[in-house]
């Protein structure tokens, strides 16, 4: 099965482990056989599952200044973006969808928390780009 080298007060030992069943082991040193009985039979250790527990408070949305006249949307994260489903001048609505960004191999919907005029699109479908990049602005 295998084989082992130990060196112990400076003597050579060659140890071959010849089968393991249960708590009895056989084994050869040197060339001489001999049966084993461990105090404690071998426990095979099970890979642990990591359980991530769910968040205690709701997801905070990105804060919009209301009385702001223009709205900037930056990326909540790193990633590509998929697709744009606006254009420039689009009037849109609170919580219509403005662009998928796909980060961590998942697809993010980015809405739109506040209505208004689309005036400007700084990304392109396929572009990369980093956490607090903007994206879009809204008047």
């Amino acid at each position: 099965m295998k084989d082992f080298k130990f060196k112990i007060h400076d003597n050579n030992y060659k140890v071959r482990v010849l089968s393991h069943e249960g708590n009895m082991i056989d084994i050869e040193v040197n060339g001489t056989s001999y049966t084993v009985k461990m105090k404690e039979e071998i426990r095979q250790t099970k890979t642990p599952t990591l359980v991530r527990s769910a968040s205690k408070r709701p997801a905070e949305p990105l804060k919009v200044n209301p009385a702001s006249q223009k709205t900037k949307i930056f990326s909540p994260l790193p990633g590509s973006i998929m697709s744009i489903s606006i254009k420039v001048g689009d009037q849109i609505n609170e919580g219509d969808s403005l662009l998928v960004l796909e980060a961590m191999k998942m697809e993010n919907n980015i809405i739109a928390e506040k209505g208004g005029v689309v005036t400007a699109i700084h990304v392109s479908a396929g572009q990369q780009v980093l956490q607090n990049d903007l994206l879009i602005e809204l008047e």
